[in-house]
């Protein structure tokens, strides 16, 4: 059966009274054109089944029971914060459950209940404190919102650490007892956050599992991906000022972005932790029901980049609850664009006539001529050479990360900008957008969103581990998708980008050293990018600079002796310069996910 037929299939298992309601919502949202894209994106799944590979992840009844005997070095007292506000009860005897049945023992749970004239709720909250004095509840019969009732349960927290959960979804058994583990195995992070996936409301089906990266600053300032399940230094969430009513409905997004800019270590534990339930009235399932959350988002992102001290503009994207943000170019610096060229003189032309509808205008170009043979090469180079566009030439053997080195030794820009010859740049203020980004202090490199002729994508920043080394992801999904939650329209920090369109600050370039001469073909941009991280900067995929790249798909590269011998040589160096990096996983990917497929799919479903 093919793929189209499953994916019907598995579309019309899904038409419940409810997901109709809820498409016909999305539907008039996004318009019938994207609204399909949306549809079939959705079940364009990969063969590992969630649910199944849910149970098979799970904590188990023994390791719980493992788990609440060990005795750690540092064992803090957790405070958990839950504001309450007419909670169906059901759903709150179970949130209550997940908690006391935590394998960690030292936790307390601190609930603001913001309506004590709901006498169902008040008796299942009476019951609960009675039962267990961990449980401690504090009424606030104003209700001035959820991060003021949220407050209210910090102001009764004991707890050298908070977690927050929301009062109807649920946290894994094991919750607790991982946090605590990574504080002990990690030099107690101030911050910690956890993988999470959605429940639904009769807690039958697990599903849309969110895999998330180690920490990254781009990512969040597209999305709160960190979410939940978030816990923090207590101490650290009083420093930064707790939770403000002001951005009521992305509270936690407002909390996270001040915590994370100052907290002394951020980890990020790759389990799921957290059960987000989605019922019909959750915004988690109905992104368009509450766009005030959605606007108090978009404000918590504008504070926080004018407190890093960046100037920027931020905006809504069409996929509600992901923002793009846009730096402010500073000055008006030369970029010396490098591009390397033997013959092809159509291909490079079409670059060059690309490249001539920018609207940012100071920049130079130099071509690397290696070896050449056609006389028409030469006098193609004759007649475009100018102030601006200079050919230099490179007579030694082909070999990509010395001739690149060699155009550096020649550029005048403080802004380097490697460039395939057969790429054509689609939207005229690519560079203004790759200068403001890689303008940051914290910004090393920056990397493009590149398709192929028929409009799939061929690179939207690489994977370490992929394929055996590295490989880029999304290769093939169509330009309109976005894939895993949006990632592939999403600007974020990767460990790699590839230098088909690659721009980076003069002075990174030279610290690191440049382009490693013994990767002459292969991994020498995953290798660039390694090491400029390494050195603490970051590395940029920003899917608003958008090329096209007139590789072949089917292209051949390794089709003699000498070249297999080549690429073997060159993976042995990646594995020999990065093996405790490839053995322990990309931090911009996640260990649940594949090696084996470029889509963000799960691994299979052995527990590891």
């Amino acid at each position: 059966m093919d793929t189209y037929k499953m994916n019907w299939i598995k579309m019309i298992k899904k038409l419940s009274p409810y997901n109709i309601k809820k498409g016909i919502l999305y539907l008039k949202h996004y318009g019938v054109k994207e609204f399909w894209i949306r549809l079939t994106e959705r079940f364009q799944t990969d063969d590992v089944d969630y649910e199944e590979w849910y149970r098979n992840h799970r904590v188990t009844e023994d390791e719980l029971e493992k788990q609440s005997q060990q005795k750690f070095t540092y064992m803090p007292l957790i405070s958990i914060l839950v504001p309450v506000y007419n909670t169906p009860e059901e759903f709150l005897k179970q949130m209550i459950q997940s908690v006391r049945k935590q394998s960690y023992r030292n936790w307390e749970l601190c609930i603001a209940n913001a309506n004590p004239a709901n006498k169902e709720v008040v008796d299942i909250l009476k019951i609960a404190s009675e039962k267990d004095s961990r449980i401690k509840v504090k009424d606030v019969p104003e209700n001035e919102g959820i991060a003021q009732n949220t407050n209210a349960a910090l102001s009764i927290a004991a707890g050298e650490y908070v977690g927050l959960l929301d009062h109807d979804d649920l946290l894994a058994y094991d919750a607790l007892y991982e946090v605590v583990r990574e504080l002990n195995e990690n030099n107690c992070p101030e911050v910690l956050y956890s993988d999470e996936d959605k429940v639904t409301t009769d807690l039958s089906e697990h599903f849309q599992p969110h895999m998330k990266p180690d920490y990254n600053q781009d990512l969040l300032r597209a999305n709160n991906y960190i979410c939940h399940f978030f816990v923090a230094k207590k101490e650290l969430i009083d420093r930064v000022g707790a939770f403000r009513g002001e951005y009521n409905g992305a509270q936690d997004y407002d909390l996270i972005l001040r915590c994370t800019e100052v907290a002394k270590g951020i980890a990020h534990i790759p389990r799921i932790l957290y059960h987000w339930r989605v019922h019909k009235a959750s915004t988690a399932d109905n992104p368009a029901s509450k766009m005030y959350a959605f606007d108090a988002g978009k404000r918590a992102i504008e504070a926080h980049l004018k407190r890093c001290n960046e100037k920027g503009t931020v905006s809504h994207t069409k996929d509600l609850g992901f923002y793009r943000t846009k730096y402010q170019m500073q000055g008006n610096p030369l970029v010396s664009i490098i591009i390397p060229n033997k013959d092809q003189i159509e291909t490079l032309q079409k670059c060059l006539k690309s490249i001539e509808k920018s609207t940012y205008k100071n920049y130079e170009i130099l071509i690397a001529e290696n070896n050449s043979t056609e006389k028409k090469t030469f006098g193609y180079y004759q007649k475009i050479q100018s102030e601006r566009i200079r050919v230099i030439y490179w007579d030694k053997e082909f070999n990509y990360s010395a001739i690149n080195n060699f155009g550096v030794q020649h550029a005048k820009g403080d802004y380097l900008l490697l460039l395939n010859n057969d790429v054509e740049v689609i939207h005229a203020d690519w560079l203004e957008e790759m200068i403001s980004n890689c303008q940051r202090p914290k910004v090393g490199i920056v990397g493009a969103k590149l398709y192929y002729p028929d409009d799939t994508i061929q690179h939207a920043g690489i994977i370490i581990g992929i394929g055996g080394v590295a490989g880029s992801v999304f290769v093939g999904l169509p330009r309109a998708y976005s894939g895993y939650l949006h990632k592939a329209s999403l600007q974020q920090d990767l460990s790699a980008v590839t230098a088909a369109c690659m721009m980076v600050k003069r002075s990174v370039y030279e610290e690191v050293g440049g382009l490693e001469e013994k990767l002459k073909v292969a991994f020498n941009d995953v290798d660039f990018c390694l090491r400029v991280r390494k050195a603490g900067y970051l590395v940029v995929y920003d899917p608003y600079v958008e090329l096209y790249h007139y590789e072949s798909k089917t292209r051949g590269t390794e089709d003699t002796k000498e070249k297999v011998r080549r690429f073997q040589t060159e993976i042995e160096y990646m594995r020999s310069h990065w093996i405790t990096l490839l053995k322990t996983g990309d931090p911009m990917y996640n260990r649940n996910l594949t090696l084996t497929k470029w889509d963000y799919s799960l691994k299979n479903n052995q527990k590891g």
